[in-house]
């Protein structure tokens, strides 16, 4: 039997729900990025205690000969269901606190150790990020993470950013002026994305200008060719070598040999393995 109120229903105004405003949407969505960069950050600083990352490297690879000449640092967290946690998805965060810091210190010391036992013409490339760049703290750990593994400065290639380039904080000039005179060679990455002019490269000496990849996707374009053209004739007046990054294809690989760039890497050449493979990859001159 269907029974009926006896009482009268509330007006549909009273039961209506309430939306929130565009502005407290913001603030639910800022308060919910907080907590998760909470979340990750503190993750991070635990994996830290526990062993719980690990550096896998992408060989770079002669375009005259073929063979590999270094390898680049790529860092892993472990995860315990979802494996190995690719750098994309949380040094992005770890760089907007200051536990890159501590981070980027434990790569730089087990990279140096690991590529220690590497033959001596491979070089060593690891990223740094401005944040570490101005703690005052990158110095003395690249001094010691050297002093420890005994790898020579000079097969140690720390990539900056061009952003990097523009920025005026004394503390970032004088770390990098102090890096330069260890010897330690610089790579600037992702050049050709807009940010450096040709003066602003004159700042510091750069041993490779690393060619962004999205410039090598459209090597398949006259245009794009042209550009690579362009940026690999800008590296060689400036004394550089010059490395395309994110080589996907044979015509990628044929038309950076074409053009005369001096390094490739990518899944074309080899994806990037762990230490013990990376170690059995390489057969001393």
């Amino acid at each position: 039997m269907i029974r009926f109120p006896t009482e009268p229903l509330p007006a549909a105004s009273g039961s209506a729900t309430v939306l929130p405003s565009p502005k407290e949407l913001r603030q639910r969505t800022a308060r919910r990025e907080i907590t998760e960069r909470r979340r990750i950050t503190l993750r991070l600083r635990q994996a830290l205690c526990t062993g719980g990352f690990v550096l896998h490297y992408q060989p770079i690879v002669s375009l005259s000969s073929g063979l590999a000449c270094g390898a680049e640092t790529l860092i892993r967290l472990q995860h315990a269901r979802r494996g190995l946690i690719p750098a994309a998805h949380f040094m992005p965060i770890a760089e907007r606190s200051d536990v890159i810091v501590d981070v980027a210190g434990w790569i730089l010391n087990t990279a140096s150790a690991e590529a220690a036992g590497w033959p001596g013409h491979f070089a060593l490339c690891t990223a740094l990020s401005l944040r570490h760049l101005q703690s005052g703290r990158l110095v003395q750990q690249l001094l010691e993470a050297l002093s420890r593994s005994g790898l020579p400065p000079d097969r140690l290639h720390l990539e900056i950013t061009e952003s990097m380039l523009l920025d005026e904080n004394d503390d970032t000039i004088f770390a990098l002026r102090a890096l330069q005179g260890l010897g330690v060679p610089f790579a600037l990455n992702n050049f050709g994305t807009g940010y450096a002019s040709l003066s602003a490269l004159k700042r510091l000496k750069f041993s490779t200008l690393r060619l962004d990849r999205s410039l090598i996707q459209n090597l398949s374009e006259p245009s794009g060719v042209a550009i690579v053209r362009a940026a690999v004739e800008a590296g060689h007046a400036l004394g550089c070598r010059v490395l395309g990054d994110g080589v996907e294809t044979e015509e990628q690989f044929q038309r950076l040999v074409e053009i005369g760039a001096d390094e490739g890497q990518g899944p074309y050449f080899s994806a990037a393995v762990d230490a013990a493979e990376m170690a059995a990859m390489f057969t001393p001159n």
